[in-house]
């Protein structure tokens, strides 16, 4: 039996023996829901039911610090014929991803497969109010690149006794900085993530654990809908500078997950995969 875990708002957690080439084969009808107060809602749960709808005997958990979009993802599954189970989590509370992957492995087992998605922003330019300016850094710091640490360092001996594989959520900013709207702590957490997956997969290998990033452009969530209609032309922006001439949708990552989780990608670690339709070609 197959079993995935999602961990909204923080990762998606795969347990049990994986046959990749099933779960790739039924890639199209999978999607992924992201978590937190971020686009990583939208996109994590869209993974999760894209790994757990397709495949018989599949189990899927949620982790979000808001439990209701966990709980949704979770009736989804369940709705699908799938099983589900739904935790709530702080990600920036390290104690706290310790007993959750104690718990995890005493309901569920082994721990094959790790996606790290939780994220939040914050557009306060640098120069704005100093104290203001100095909480945003630390609050997205805390979420995007400490909780990344946090959650990984709590599942590393489960994911070096599997060969597991750690998929991390960066941005096209793990790359690049977006002047409008302007984040300076949420392009230094996005780098962060790109050189703490890179580094993982350097000491990891070793283990047969593989470590990459997806790096979204401009994904269409619930948490980004109130900018959507109140800014159509920051929209209009980023998809004239868009090869593919479209944003893209939380669907739109979970062919990049599923590759990663499998083993068709068995030759590719310390890796980014852009998912931002050729934003950064241009």
């Amino acid at each position: 039996m197959k079993t995935y875990i999602q961990l909204i708002s923080v990762c998606l957690v795969v347990l049990g023996a994986i046959d990749p080439t099933q779960v790739a084969a039924q890639a199209p009808t999978l999607q992924v829901l992201s978590p937190t107060p971020g686009s990583t809602v939208a996109t994590l749960s869209q993974i999760v039911v894209s790994f757990s709808e397709p495949v018989t005997g599949l189990e899927a958990h949620d982790l979000l610090i808001n439990g209701e979009p966990a709980a949704e993802t979770a009736k989804l599954i369940r709705d699908a014929g799938g099983k589900a189970q739904a935790f709530t989590l702080d990600v920036s509370d390290r104690a706290a991803c310790r007993t959750v992957a104690a718990e995890v492995a005493r309901q569920l087992g082994q721990v094959s497969v790790l996606v790290n998605n939780a994220g939040i922003t914050r557009r306060n330019p640098f120069t704005a109010d100093a104290d203001t300016v100095a909480a945003d850094w630390q609050a997205v710091i805390a979420t995007n690149l400490d909780g990344v640490f946090n959650v990984t360092q709590a599942f590393t001996a489960p994911l070096r006794a599997s060969k597991g594989r750690i998929i991390n959520i960066g941005s096209i900013q793990s790359l690049m900085h977006v002047r409008t709207p302007s984040s300076a702590a949420y392009t230094a957490s996005k780098h962060g993530v790109l050189g703490f997956t890179r580094a993982l997969a350097a000491e990891l290998g070793k283990d047969g654990v593989r470590v990459n990033a997806i790096g979204p452009g401009f994904i269409e969530t619930p948490f980004n809908a109130k900018m959507r209609a109140e800014n159509p032309e920051r929209v209009k922006i980023f998809v004239e500078h868009t090869p593919l001439g479209r944003p893209g949708t939380p669907d739109d990552i979970v062919g990049p997950a599923i590759f990663l989780a499998s083993d068709l990608s068995a030759f590719v670690t310390g890796s980014i995969i852009l998912a931002d339709g050729g934003y950064r070609t241009v």
